[in-house]
Parts: structure tokens; C-alpha cells; sequence
């Protein structure tokens, strides 16, 4: 009876992870290379899956991890805890599991390979471009900025000739408003850290993603950004990045 009843709770305890784990938004889209899946988990934190490798972007607490597949490779943008988590990028890792992210991030997280502003790096098939993100005006106190220019990475991941943006933390920034040829967008929008959703509506007019999908968005009212972006061709994916628990 003992021995059964453990089995009961295990059993239950997998169809709870599984069925949480299906009620994620995942979202799919066919490249060249074959199709490319995005998970939505929390905040900033995503699961990107293709060609059998497992890419996270920003895992951080309180995302939760139980039932994803571990890491191929892990993605940092920022220092900040809602980006940079010890505790989860050691969750998510497994032997081998390589880490990139800006040279502030590289300072906490030694095992990281270092990305600036401006360069590129190839991986398995992805084309990973590091992106300026940094705040325009907003900051903690006068002449102080929450995010500094330098410091962190937005990405631009390529893959079977579609492109990904994910923007970080940052402002409408004149880099972002200069991207190019951006098939799927996920763009930041809280304040008072990153930009109120019309200003986010404002940059992503700019730069013409074929899609845009909000992210980091906690507070924010995505109505404001969806039917700012109406007419425009673009379309809009809300997705729920806050499950409750």
C-alpha cells in the first residue's frame, strides 16, 4: 500500500508539471532549417527549441523550470535579478551547457562567454547579434539611468533565415528603431525601468517586425500597445508571461 501510494503521488505530481507545462503559450515558426519553438515561462524568461539543441533567454526566479529540457546554451542580458539568476541557469545547465551574456554579467557568472555591444557569434546553426539596450531618460535619481548604454544585450537571434529580436531592458532606443528585417519581435514595455507601452508601440512602428510580441511587460496595459499598432500590418500576439500559480 505504501509503495502504491507513492506511485499515486509521482504520478500526480508529473501530470501537474505536464499539464502546467502545456498550458504555456508555446509559439512555432517554420524556417529554412526547420521549425523554431518559443516558450513563454515568466518575465523575461524564455525556452527557444530547434534543431534538437534547447536555448533559455534571462531564466530567473520566480520562473519555474520543473519539466523543461536543460540548457544547450543559456543567454544573459543584464545584471539585474530578474535577468541574471545563479540559482536558475545552475537549474537549467547540464555538462556542457555554454553561456553567453555582456561583460558586466561575465563578472558574476565566470563561466559565461563574453558578447558586446555590436558583435556577433555563431552557434549551431543561430546567428547571435548583441544589440545596445539602455534607457533614454528614465533612472533611480536625476542624471542616473536604470540601464547604461554598454552594459547590456538585447539579441538578434538568426535561424533558417528568419530573425528574432528580444529587446532586454531598454528605452526606443535609436538602434532598436534601426533593425532590419525583424520577422519576430519581443519587446519590453514596464515602468518606470524599461518604456510605457506606447512608446514601445512608437519604436516597433520604426522598425517593422512582421510580428511583435510583448514580454516583460508586468504592469503594463497591453491594450494601449495592440491597438496603437492597429493598421499598421504588424501583427500583435499578447501572451500570458504571469501564470498564476
Amino acid at each position: 500500500m505504501k509503495y502504491k501510494l507513492m506511485a499515486i503521488i509521482a504520478f500526480a505530481a508529473v501530470a501537474i508539471c505536464a499539464r502546467a507545462q502545456n498550458a504555456r503559450p508555446v509559439q512555432t515558426f517554420q524556417t529554412s532549417a526547420g521549425p523554431v519553438k518559443i516558450t513563454p515561462i515568466y518575465h523575461a524568461a524564455l525556452l527557444i527549441e530547434a534543431g534538437g539543441k534547447n536555448i533559455y533567454l534571462d531564466p530567473a526566479k520566480p520562473a519555474v523550470v520543473t519539466g523543461l529540457p536543460p540548457a544547450d546554451l543559456i543567454l544573459i542580458t543584464d545584471i539585474h535579478g530578474d535577468h541574471m539568476d545563479p540559482d536558475l541557469i545552475a537549474a537549467v545547465s547540464k555538462p556542457g551547457t555554454e553561456i553567453i551574456a555582456p561583460p558586466a554579467v561575465v563578472k558574476t557568472v565566470t563561466t559565461a562567454s563574453p558578447l558586446s555591444n555590436g558583435q556577433t557569434k555563431k552557434w549551431n546553426g543561430w546567428t547571435i547579434e548583441a544589440i545596445p539596450m539602455y534607457n533614454l531618460k528614465r533612472g533611480p535619481a536625476p542624471g542616473q539611468l536604470y540601464h547604461t548604454k554598454g552594459r547590456g544585450n538585447g539579441y538578434v537571434l538568426t535561424y533558417g533565415g528568419k530573425r528574432f529580436y528580444f529587446s532586454g531592458d531598454t528605452e526606443g532606443t535609436a538602434e532598436m528603431r534601426a533593425l532590419t528585417n525583424i520577422d519576430v519581435a519581443f519587446v519590453c514595455m514596464n515602468l518606470p525601468y524599461t518604456m510605457p507601452p506606447e512608446e514601445a508601440a512608437d519604436a516597433v512602428k520604426a522598425f517593422h517586425p512582421k510580428i511583435v510580441i510583448p514580454y516583460h511587460y508586468m504592469g503594463s496595459d497591453l491594450n494601449v500597445f495592440a491597438n496603437a499598432l492597429k493598421g499598421t500590418g504588424i501583427e500583435v500576439r499578447l501572451l500570458d508571461w504571469y501564470p498564476k500559480s
